[in-house]
């Protein structure tokens, strides 16, 4: 009863620590200052892969590792399964980077806040599962969030929902490979490695060494601030429930929001309050809804 406590503090203090990074992460790319979005990119990918390889080496795991990476890349379907993961991730960090450094973090917060609900979509879609009555009115809620501020924007809030998308198919596909996270974090920026180098040796504005010694930290340090926040968050989740990272994740979008608002001055409109509300109460309804099943699914179990 003792380890199982201890276990699963130690899962919440990863996974919060995971959510909590991720919400500072705007602070990090700023620190960047005029590197352009492609750039900051293509250095997070490339030092992302050289972090996890020296992980994997420094923690004793490249013969477990290594050697899945072989079995995945014998099996072709399950290879363009983790490449189109890798698109999706890639896609989803350069939204991020690109809301960030257009003073738009108010956008990138929406997004990670939409997200659940895109989720459940997805799930229902491609996973055949059914919503109950509460995910319905949460979906039909987060529209309407959605509506109200694409009707006072003039414009759909392209930014906010394509990080939705990119996440959540990111996450069913991970979802249905269900591979080890070493592993797969390893392998998605090995993929994609390649094509990163080849950017900033032939197309990046200004070569590496070309910055002040502080931006060239931050862009090597991009691939540790992208690595271990996923670790902590693959070590979080086989710890705790599915709905304690339910309730967690609300963190980063969260903090985000006060940094754009408190930190970097970022208007926050009455009608982007309302919006928000509306986002706000279909996550309060989705989480009472996953609580709800949850405790009914327990009392049938001890039937």
């Amino acid at each position: 009863m003792e380890n199982q406590a201890k276990e699963k503090k130690l899962g919440i203090l990863a996974g919060g620590g995971a959510y909590f990074l991720w919400g500072c992460l705007p602070v990090y790319w700023k620190l960047a200052g005029d590197v352009s979005d492609l750039e900051i990119l293509a250095h997070r990918i490339l030092w992302s892969f050289v972090f996890m390889v020296l992980l994997v080496f420094c923690f004793g795991k490249s013969k477990d590792v290594f050697g899945e990476i072989t079995t995945i890349l014998k099996q072709p379907k399950l290879t363009l399964a983790i490449t189109l993961a890798t698109l999706l991730i890639s896609a989803n960090w350069f939204i991020f980077i690109f809301s960030v450094n257009s003073n738009n973090i108010l956008s990138a917060s929406m997004g990670y806040y939409i997200n659940p609900i895109v989720n459940v979509i997805l799930a229902t879609i491609f996973l055949k599962e059914r919503l109950s009555n509460g995910e319905k009115i949460a979906v039909l809620s987060a529209a309407i969030g959605v509506i109200i501020l694409t009707w006072s924007q003039g414009s759909i809030p392209w930014p906010a929902i394509c990080m939705a998308m990119t996440f959540g198919l990111y996450g069913l596909i991970k979802k249905m490979v269900q591979i080890n996270p070493w592993t797969g974090l390893t392998l998605e920026t090995m993929i994609i490695a390649p094509f990163a180098l080849i950017y900033l040796l032939f197309f990046a504005e200004h070569s590496f060494l070309s910055y002040s010694t502080q931006v060239d930290l931050v862009l090597v340090g991009a691939g540790i601030v992208t690595a271990i926040p996923l670790l902590l968050f693959a070590e979080g989740t086989k710890r705790i429930s599915y709905t304690m990272i339910g309730f967690l994740q609300y963190l980063a979008p969260t903090l985000m929001l006060v940094m754009a608002v408190v930190i970097y001055d970022e208007t926050f409109t009455l009608i982007q309050g309302i919006s928000f509300l509306f986002i706000w109460i279909a996550l309060i309804i989705y989480t009472a809804s996953n609580l709800f099943r949850s405790a009914k699914s327990r009392k049938a179990a001890a039937n």
